[in-house]
């Protein structure tokens, strides 16, 4: 038996975001809430519906989501906003999109716990870093660009926001479920 076959994704308890509070309260409390809805999307799914492509033509698969969240949490808050050497998670410079591409023979289980674990993680690098806090981003091609902690937060808000929403239509079309 594959890895994860019988293996459900559980119910979340969902953070809401923060009505009111400091910048940084605000920021944390939204990124969050964020990745508790992509995780209140995959509940009560097994492997087969979160490996499932189920809006043609894309080839996106809740599961695909939470492994590229995880990806990025890892590469943005660890690697490039706290500066940590860490290898990609899913990803190689062969197969730049692992994370979405390689779902078939998946473990959720192992997925979910990773992601759980980068978001922690993520987490735990930046807390006593200023939002002001900046670092240096190299991409081939381009001039090297300064780059903040608080867009680095707003950039992930942005992503799981538009994942998010990759993410309803997916379980819409899994099993009808809409909403929150």
């Amino acid at each position: 038996m594959m890895p994860g076959m019988t293996w459900t994704a559980p119910a979340i308890e969902r953070r809401h975001e923060p009505y009111e509070g400091d910048e940084r309260t605000q920021l944390q409390g939204w990124l969050d809430f964020h990745r508790d809805t992509l995780l209140f999307k995959c509940a009560g799914l097994g492997r087969l519906d979160l490996i499932r492509a189920a809006v043609e033509p894309s080839s996106l698969t809740l599961l695909g989501l939470v492994r590229h969240m995880a990806e990025v949490e890892r590469a943005w808050f660890r690697s490039r906003a706290g500066g940590l050497d860490l290898p990609a998670l899913y990803c190689t410079d062969d197969n730049l999109d692992g994370d979405f591409d390689d779902v078939a023979t998946a473990d959720p289980e192992a997925d979910f716990a990773a992601f759980r674990a980068e978001c922690a993680a993520a987490d735990e690098a930046v807390k006593d870093l200023a939002l002001d806090h900046t670092f240096f981003r190299m991409r081939q091609g381009r001039t090297p660009t300064t780059i903040s902690l608080r867009w680095v937060y707003l950039h992930m808000i942005e992503e799981y926001a538009r994942h998010n929403g990759h993410a309803d239509l997916i379980r819409e079309r899994i099993d009808g479920v809409t909403g929150a």
